[in-house]
């Protein structure tokens, strides 16, 4: 393998992410973080280069790169961002440029709304500003190979576009958390649903499975022999199955579960364990587990 190609192999995907002012970059960016790409936001055309050589020096450690980045500023900055376009598809460099554009009008009432002057508008009116803007950047609108028009879009339906037509390479569309925790400890803060399963029968006062925990199968038999704890999973599991088909729907990145008993130590961890590996026969997502109180009790 020759220098030239190594250090082509060490390069990147890389996400252009441009288009017209208050189109919705700044949204774009963080739904792209939460896909687990690299944003770099705000980086002049210039830099673009550099920057990339920088990450190659990385030997993989920043797979996925995502550059926001537009035209404001001199006018040399304008004709750099289309020339560095050109300039890294000829290389064959794994790059996509994802382009944000609404109508003139709706731009104008975004800016109005914020009482910020359009980055080009100089001394002119607002309508002015977009317009230079619009022209300036033809060439790489023509050049992207997702265009997204945000004028009738909410942030969320943004959110929902972009994650749409980037989560396929960073995995699943929603990470989803099953969290076992005891209620002694206090509830999680993060938690977007909170399920008590203290009605379950309680290992701990059994004496020889009280230094086990809810991972061992002793434990998990004894908090599922009543067939209310079956019936109790069975329900939950689709329920939640319901809620995740939601979520996905409006593009939520992620979810925490939480299961609390008195301590977190048995008939939490249990639950917990059972109901990630429902959730994922269920939802086909990758479902972790995390045990917040085991080692408390």
């Amino acid at each position: 393998m020759t220098a030239d190609t190594s250090a082509r192999a060490q390069l990147p995907e890389v996400v252009l992410v441009t288009g017209m002012s208050g189109a919705g970059k700044s949204t774009a960016a963080r739904v792209l973080e939460d896909l687990d790409w690299y944003v770099v936001d705000n980086l002049p055309a210039a830099m673009i280069a550099p920057l990339l050589e920088l990450v190659g020096r990385a030997e993989g450690a920043l797979p996925r790169v995502a550059i926001v980045t537009d035209i404001r500023g001199r006018a040399a900055q304008r004709a750099d961002l289309a020339s560095a376009v050109d300039e890294y598809l000829h290389q064959g460099v794994a790059l996509r440029v994802l382009f944000l554009e609404a109508a003139d009008d709706i731009l104008v009432r975004r800016f109005e709304s914020v009482r910020r002057p359009h980055p080009l508008q100089g001394d002119g009116t607002l309508l002015d500003g977009i317009t230079a803007e619009r022209a300036a950047l033809e060439n790489v609108k023509h050049r992207s190979d997702v265009v997204i028009d945000t004028s009738t879009l909410n942030i969320h339906e943004l959110a929902k576009e972009v994650r749409q037509a980037f989560a396929a390479e960073a995995g699943d569309t929603l990470r989803l958390t099953v969290m076992s925790f005891g209620f002694k400890h206090g509830i999680p803060t993060d938690a977007d649903h909170v399920a008590d399963v203290r009605f379950l029968p309680n290992p701990h006062w059994v004496p020889h499975l009280r230094p086990f925990d809810g991972t061992d199968s002793e434990v998990a038999d004894y908090v599922f022999q009543k067939p209310i704890a079956s019936q109790f999973l069975d329900e939950y599991t689709q329920a939640l199955a319901t809620v995740v088909r939601g979520y996905l729907e409006d593009g939520r990145s992620s979810a925490t579960v939480a299961v609390g008993c008195t301590g977190g130590r048995h008939r939490s961890v249990a639950m917990s364990e059972e109901l990630a590996r429902r959730l994922r026969q269920a939802t086909g997502l990758r479902v972790s587990v995390r045990h917040r109180d085991l080692e408390k009790s």
